[in-house]
C-alpha cells in the first residue's frame, strides 16, 4: 500500500485537507477545523507542494487549470463523470443532466449527482460548476456557501481568461 502524505492548504473560505502519494493527490476537501495540522515539511511530496501552490494560485485569481497529477478512487461510472465535470470550463456551470447526456446517459440523472457528491477532488474537478436545471445552487459537500463563493470568485476573475 502506498503511504498517503497529508497537507492543509489555508484558502480564503477554509482549510483545505491535501491527500496524496509520492506521485499523485487522491483527495483535496474542505476541512471544518479552525486551523492547518499539517504543513509543508522536508519530507512532503513534491505533488502535494504543487497542488497547494496551485490552490494558492487559482485563490488569487491567476489560475484557471490545474495541472498537478492527481487519481480518482471510485467505480467505472463514477470516473466517467468526474472525467465529464473537467469538461466545464473556468466559470461556467453545467447541469446534472448536461454531465448525463455528455456521458450518453441522459436518464441516469441521479446517478450523475451520486457520483458529483463522492467526488474527492475539490475545486480540481469542478463539481461546485454543477447547478440545478432551474439555475439554483445544488448540494456541495463544502457547503452552499463556499459552492456561492467559487463561483462568484471565477466569474470575478473570467475577465482575465485569454
Amino acid at each position: 500500500m502506498t503511504r498517503q502524505h497529508k497537507l492543509d492548504y489555508d484558502s480564503p473560505i477554509g482549510i483545505i485537507e491535501i491527500l496524496g502519494s509520492d506521485d499523485a493527490i487522491s483527495s483535496i476537501m474542505f476541512s471544518e477545523r479552525d486551523k492547518t495540522e499539517n504543513s509543508i515539511q522536508d519530507d512532503t511530496p513534491k505533488v502535494l507542494v504543487d497542488c497547494s501552490t496551485q490552490l494558492d494560485e487559482y485563490f488569487k485569481g491567476e489560475r484557471h487549470v490545474f495541472t498537478f497529477p492527481y487519481i480518482f478512487e471510485g467505480t467505472d461510472f463514477q470516473k466517467t463523470v468526474w472525467n465529464a465535470l473537467t469538461g466545464i470550463s473556468y466559470a461556467e456551470t453545467g447541469s446534472y443532466k448536461d454531465i448525463a447526456v455528455s456521458i450518453g446517459n441522459e436518464k441516469a440523472i441521479r446517478a450523475v449527482g451520486s457520483a458529483n457528491g463522492k467526488n474527492k477532488l475539490s475545486i480540481v474537478i469542478p463539481c461546485h460548476r454543477i447547478i440545478g436545471s432551474n439555475g439554483k445552487l445544488t448540494g456541495y459537500a463544502g457547503g452552499l456557501w463556499r459552492k456561492e463563493w467559487l463561483l462568484q470568485h471565477e466569474r470575478s476573475f473570467k475577465k482575465d481568461i485569454t
